[in-house]
């Protein structure tokens, strides 16, 4: 994995603009601490900051075939088929990295070579004959690439603090991007980039800029297809589709581990991962993380039903991994939310960002690559509102029901047309779903709920995973993002797919002769999060410093008699903010992070 950033412009003499470059390129460092590159002529600055995962010594970057110039940042996870293709054309190799693989194949195939990758990746490739850019984004989004254009000049960058690294690009934040932060946050739309000059190129989509003209093509969505397996077909189909995704992504040069927190995601990803180094006479390492005295202020809910460290023995124990617990204090927890919320360029995702980052940082220490469960909870219909009928039918945002909690810290007033902007993103996302006509009421809903998580609750958490495992110079490979395994999950029927009754039912049923009974059959439980009564007491005073400095406009945004009174009655707070994951501590820690996020990018708000 890397970092990339460019700039295209018919305005000025790049190669004189040698601090914005090595500024663009520092900033990238984390996300490639073992190498960086630059190609820079007159009209171009391709800027990569490498983290060596496959071929150490021979693949460098930017590089160079033909006329065509790549900055790469992936992993592609079917480079033989693709090189092996390539080879039929004649074409050689000088290394076994992905890169050059990517690169040639943008050399025959052109635009369309994307549609023959299967991984996460964001890429520019420069062709010096007509002095265009091409760009283009995985199909689920797991690798960000945000974008600018101005008159005369065009910028990229996988973060989001490079591309403001750049004179003419400007931290301006009007009312949508207000909207975003408080009506949606820590969520936000596909394709926008909070900032007013900065945009987000959206999954499964490509760029061409030339000349000044920027068109954005889509290559891939999800399509309705009928299903017509039986239900121990769907069962093989899916531990063969699983399987094989997990397998492709546990190539790697440099020391692999998984994540592993006892649920049945990360036990399966390490299950097979297991599995596979016993055959090569090697033993897995695996990796959970805690938080002290978690077990003493443990409340069950039901998004949260137990607890993982009953769980986490029991399957390392089982696949005989080399297990390592890294148990974060309340007190480091709080401290990293400013980290997080910078190094995201965007308010974080509280306490879940930054125990995150401080996790990836203890990995990092021994391991460069891990493996992780995300996408399986949305396209398997894992999460409670796919199974509550109460929550499924209502036309809202199912881990966002309500704007109560939100308008309960706002200033009255603050954010009239809050309301709308989030009727009209939710509406937005429900129009572009597929359907079959003859789809049952049932089915056409799950459908729905499907495209909702795909397009957001996931995108929250995968670039929650990337930025802050990229933030810790640690790669997170996703396995049930494999877009052959979206796919397939999308037109499989809901009574197969909740088999028995059971959230993910197919999965589970698909690998029971594989794990324990105790952890196939486990009741979904989400990221751990601090139920420590330190972490409330940390965050409260936090953001009793956003509030109380006047010089910062947060507080003219907030009804800070509300704030204060959250930090003192905390169960005030009945609903969720953002799913499962945010309470009122989580509030309160989001309220720092949007004031850190303020103070540290020089926010100017156009409203």
């Amino acid at each position: 994995m890397c970092g990339i950033a460019g700039i295209l412009s018919s305005s000025i003499d790049l190669r004189a603009e040698k601090p914005v470059i090595e500024k663009m390129s520092l900033s990238l460092k984390m996300r490639g601490p073992d190498g960086k590159g630059e190609y820079v002529d007159r009209n171009i600055a391709l800027i990569h900051r490498r983290l060596a995962v496959i071929d150490v010594e021979k693949g460098s970057q930017p590089m160079r075939f033909g006329n065509y110039i790549i900055a790469y940042n992936g992993e592609l996870y079917n480079t033989d088929e693709v090189r092996d293709m390539l080879k039929s054309f004649g074409y050689t190799f000088d290394t076994h990295c992905d890169t050059e693989v990517v690169l040639k194949a943008f050399d025959k195939w052109g635009e369309s070579s994307v549609k023959k990758l299967n991984g996460i990746f964001a890429y520019a490739v420069y062709n010096e004959m007509d002095k265009s850019l091409f760009i283009a984004r995985d199909r689920i989004g797991v690798k960000p690439l945000y974008y600018s254009s101005k008159p005369k000049q065009f910028a990229f960058a996988s973060r989001i603090s490079t591309l403001l690294c750049v004179p003419d690009i400007k931290p301006v934040v009007d009312e949508n991007g207000l909207n975003e932060i408080f009506m949606l946050g820590p969520a936000k739309t596909i394709g926008n980039g909070i900032f007013k000059d900065i945009k987000e190129l959206p999954p499964a989509s490509y760029m061409t800029v030339k000349n000044g003209n920027i068109e954005i093509n889509s290559y891939w969505k999800l399509t309705a297809a009928v299903n017509t397996e039986s239900r121990e077909q769907a069962i093989e189909h899916t531990y063969s589709l699983v399987k094989d995704s997990i397998e492709r992504q546990l190539v790697s040069d440099v020391p692999l581990a998984t994540f592993l927190s006892g649920g049945l995601d990360s036990s399966i990803i390490s299950k097979v991962a297991s599995d596979y180094y016993k055959s090569r006479g090697e033993q897995l390492n695996t990796f959970s993380v805690d938080y002290v005295d978690n077990d003493i202020y443990f409340k069950k809910s039901l998004f949260q039903p137990n607890k993982d460290s009953d769980y986490i023995g029991l399957i390392s124990d089982y696949i005989d991994s080399v297990h390592h617990n890294v148990v974060l204090d309340n007190n480091d927890v709080a401290k990293a939310l400013g980290e997080a919320a910078i190094a995201r360029g965007l308010p974080a995702f509280a306490d879940v960002d930054s125990s995150l980052l401080l996790f990836c940082k203890e990995v990092k220490k021994d391991f460069t690559v891990c493996l992780s469960g995300e996408c399986a909870d949305e396209i398997f219909g894992g999460y409670p509102w796919y199974h509550r009928k109460e929550i499924l039918f209502e036309e809202v945002f199912p881990w966002s029901r309500s704007t109560a909690a939100r308008r309960s810290i706002l200033r009255d007033g603050f954010l009239p047309y809050g309301e709308e902007y989030l009727k009209s993103a939710y509406d937005s996302t429900i129009s572009q779903v597929s359907f079959l006509e003859s789809d049952s009421v049932l089915e056409k809903r799950m459908r729905e709920m499907f495209i909702l998580n795909l397009k957001w609750f996931m995108q929250t958490l995968l670039y929650r995973k990337d930025v802050m495992s990229m933030e810790s110079s640690l790669e997170v490979r996703v396995p049930f993002c494999d877009y052959r395994l979206v796919e397939y999950a999308y037109n499989m029927p809901w009574e197969i797919k909740a088999l028995d009754g059971r959230e993910k039912g197919i999965l589970r049923k698909a690998f029971e002769n594989d794990l324990p009974e105790e952890i196939v059959w486990r009741k979904k439980s989400p990221y751990p999060k601090t139920h420590n009564p330190a972490y409330l007491k940390a965050v409260s005073e936090l953001a009793a410093v956003a509030l109380n400095d006047k010089t910062c406009p947060l507080g003219e945004m907030l009804n800070k008699d509300a704030v204060f009174n959250l930090m003192q009655n905390p169960d005030s707070l009945t609903e969720p903010w953002y799913g499962q994951l945010m309470a009122a501590p989580q509030v309160l820690a989001y309220i720092f992070q949007i004031y850190v996020w303020i103070k540290n990018y020089n926010v100017e708000f156009d409203i």
